[in-house]
């Protein structure tokens, strides 16, 4: 790979390698054996490990080889896919934990790029340290321009998200020579440059959407400071921003930084197993994470908001929220996870006030909103249930607050979140023994059947075929 042109990797590259491979998972020995009995009253024993935290796991690996039977567990929620020293979650208690360091400490004493530093090297950057990686993610956060002529070409009223899914596969274009990703200095580099270059491919996203011009990043600007730079400022004016809102968006960003193995983050592990592109991984991580069941949900906390209307429907929709027997679901409340609070919810609570005082925004979504929260923490059915507001509740009043477009939320969920999967990637990569990943099926299909000639074959009753109308427009092949 040619070398990189930034002091950091040049000057920092051979200190940092020996710290990184202390973020290799180590695959412990087992320290106990599970006993399964067949149908057929046969016994097989089948190790066991334990984690650092966390609860024990049986290794099915030669489960096939050894008994003839797979495992079905659709979803995989109760299947460990991989080993890893990234971030623990207790959902009981309501723990979570980047490289062992609690959320609340970090959102409390660090940045999102000290964050960033610790996933990629595994330990908290010394003061020197912080300054160096901070002035290389900002060097790095220009994009190619002939990738921004390809913005161009989506239409204006395209989804910003389905505009981040085609601008970061086609990063791969531009970066696809030149770098072993089995190298871990050029996977360092790799992260760095994903990091660094998603916040101005989502600023050019927002402004595209809205026919505003281009921003280029500036150095005198931290990183966040940047993001806010590229999304917001005009040619026109100078750009002032608070430090309370900096420090909002900072804390944001550090809470979606990483979340164990979820839908996205898998996406990402599954593509990276087959050697894929690593920028073509993520796009696939974004697709996953687009959404409403995933990263959709703060964009499905404001259209609930606007569903509800007003203060007055309040009690209304609580009451459909209880019943079984009506669809409504109220969104932003309880986490599948989190069987008791969401620890981030506890960090952004304050802060989605702090950021409230600062911009005195007001307006029906957000009052509506706070009402809706204190009434929810004052009824027993909520509180009896541990459905308390999680992170995404409060990352939508602030979103809210900053006139981010609710089209832009999932978006800022996937620049939040890249360093998460650059990183789990990194970390799947860095595993002695490669395997692609291929999950296994329980086949309820037919079984073998006779071939019939099509001219032997009889009609359906009903036919299958989907008819589209003459005069559709169906991928503008017919203007109408």
């Amino acid at each position: 790979m040619s070398q990189s042109p930034h002091k950091w990797h040049q000057e920092t590259i051979d200190s940092q390698k020996s710290k990184m491979e202390k973020t290799v998972p180590i695959c412990p020995l087992p320290q106990d054996v599970a006993t399964l009995t067949l149908p057929n009253g046969k016994t097989v024993q089948l190790p066991v490990y334990k984690g650092t935290k966390g609860p024990p796991m049986i290794d099915i690996t030669q489960l096939y080889s050894k008994t003839g039977y797979f495992t079905l567990d659709p979803g995989f929620s109760s299947t460990g896919a991989c080993m890893s020293t990234m971030t623990y979650i207790d959902g009981d208690k309501g723990e979570l934990l980047y490289r062992g360091y609690p959320i609340e400490t970090l959102a409390k004493y660090s940045s999102y790029i000290e964050v960033c530093y610790l996933f990629i090297y595994g330990h908290l950057p010394s003061q020197k340290e912080l300054q160096l990686f901070e002035e290389t993610m900002v060097s790095e956060m220009m994009i190619n321009e002939k990738l921004i002529e390809f913005y161009k070409g989506f239409a204006s009223d395209s989804h910003p998200m389905a505009i981040m899914v085609g601008v970061v596969g086609a990063l791969s274009a531009f970066m696809h020579k030149d770098f072993d990703v089995n190298d871990p200095r050029d996977r360092e580099y790799i992260a760095i440059k994903l990091v660094a270059k998603m916040p101005t491919l989502a600023a050019y996203a927002y402004r595209t959407a809205l026919g505003l011009p281009i921003i280029y990043p500036n150095k005198k600007y931290s990183f966040i400071e940047n993001f806010l730079y590229m999304m917001f400022s005009t040619p026109m004016n100078e750009f002032n921003v608070d430090k309370v809102i900096v420090k909002a968006l900072d804390t944001i960003f550090m809470l979606h930084a990483d979340h164990e193995q979820n839908a996205s983050t898998s996406t990402v592990r599954i593509a990276g197993s087959s050697l894929a592109n690593p920028f073509a991984c993520i796009a696939a991580g974004i697709t996953a994470l687009w959404g409403p069941y995933h990263g959709g949900a703060n964009e499905a906390v404001l259209n609930m908001l606007k569903e509800i209307g007003n203060k007055e429907n309040i009690p209304k929709y609580l009451q459909k929220a209880k019943s079984k027997d009506n669809s409504f679901r109220l969104m932003g409340f309880g986490h599948r996870v989190y069987k008791n609070y969401d620890p981030r919810a506890k960090v952004m609570q304050e802060m989605c006030y702090n950021v409230l005082e600062k911009t005195k925004r007001a307006n029906d979504i957000l009052e509506l909103a706070i009402q809706l929260e204190q009434t929810a923490l004052k009824d027993d059915y909520f509180i009896q249930r541990k459905l308390y507001p999680n992170v995404d509740f409060y990352t939508g009043i602030v979103y809210e607050a900053l006139s981010i477009p609710t089209s832009m939320f999932t978006v800022m969920f996937a620049v939040q979140r890249s360093i998460g999967w650059i990183c789990q990637w990194m970390e799947m990569m860095s595993e002695k023994v490669q395997r692609i990943s291929r999950p296994r099926q329980l086949y309820v299909g037919e079984d073998q059947r006779e071939y019939i000639p099509i001219k032997d074959r009889k009609e359906e009753e009903k036919s299958r075929v989907c008819k589209l109308p003459m005069h559709s427009s169906l991928f503008g092949l017919v203007k109408v």
